[in-house]
């Protein structure tokens, strides 16, 4: 190889590299794209250890639903949700934040008999029960994912439902507005959670392993304004992020 041709390899060589980038750059841009809306970590601890002292523009309803008492609690920089014994309701952690289409990245850890909601709800929605627009809940071996605005939080639909008066062709609409996907999770480890939203779909994946997608109207309202995390028995949850894309 003469030294003209070497000197042209090269040239070729650099220009692959500046162009396409390192094997690290090329797996950097897999990553989700999109403006950081929400990211944290939870690495702080309460000012105050026997309050519920979140931080960081979260809420629960603990004050409403569990007279006040502690169910949100900042331990080993993760968010441990423990469900009141007094508490009427599951536990609702809360983030406004808004977007149309988005990833939502987090870990979570879940014991046998636990649950996660991922919620998604625009409180200025008003054909729907508190804002509830849809929903991937996460058990060990489930994930379930469901069109509330069209379905079972459509006002309409849930106080025939709360009545007993569902007729036989709302029970089979209710059925379509559920999608249900089996998984086999390790108890009590740490796992990560995806999910995002793409116009009327939502697309769940554990571990980098896709679960499943389901598609429903409900999914593609326009605005969603709350991000809730639903539990109602126990979870730990961390390194929540919100990327609008």
């Amino acid at each position: 190889m003469t030294d003209k041709t070497k000197s042209t390899v090269c040239c070729f060589l650099v220009v692959l590299l500046l162009t396409f980038g390192t094997p690290n750059h090329a797996q950097e841009a897999a990553s989700p794209e999109g403006k950081v809306l929400l990211q944290d970590d939870f690495q702080r601890d309460e000012a105050e250890p026997d309050q519920e002292q979140i931080g960081n523009s979260w809420g629960t309803n603990s004050r409403k639903r569990a007279a006040g008492n502690k169910q949100a609690d900042l331990e080993g920089g993760a968010l441990h949700v423990t469900r009141h014994p007094l508490a009427d309701h599951g536990v609702s952690v809360f983030h406004d934040v808004e977007f149309r289409n988005a990833t939502i990245d987090l870990r979570f850890k879940l014991g046998p008999q636990d649950d996660l909601g991922i919620n998604i709800a625009d409180l200025q929605e008003k054909s729907v029960h508190a804002g509830h627009l849809c929903v991937a809940k996460i058990r060990l071996n489930q994930v379930e994912l469901t069109d509330l605005k069209t379905g079972n939080m459509n006002l309409q639909m849930r106080a025939a439902r709360l009545e007993g008066k569902l007729s036989g062709n709302d029970k089979k609409l209710l059925a379509s507005k559920t999608k249900r996907f089996t998984v086999d999770l390790k108890p009590n480890h740490w796992h990560k959670l995806r999910v995002q939203i793409d116009d009327n779909t939502m697309r769940v994946s554990i571990n980098g392993s896709p679960v499943g997608e389901f598609s429903s109207p409900g999914i593609a309202h326009p605005t969603k304004r709350r991000l809730r995390l639903a539990v109602n028995r126990s979870a730990w949850i961390d390194d929540v992020s919100v990327r609008e894309f």
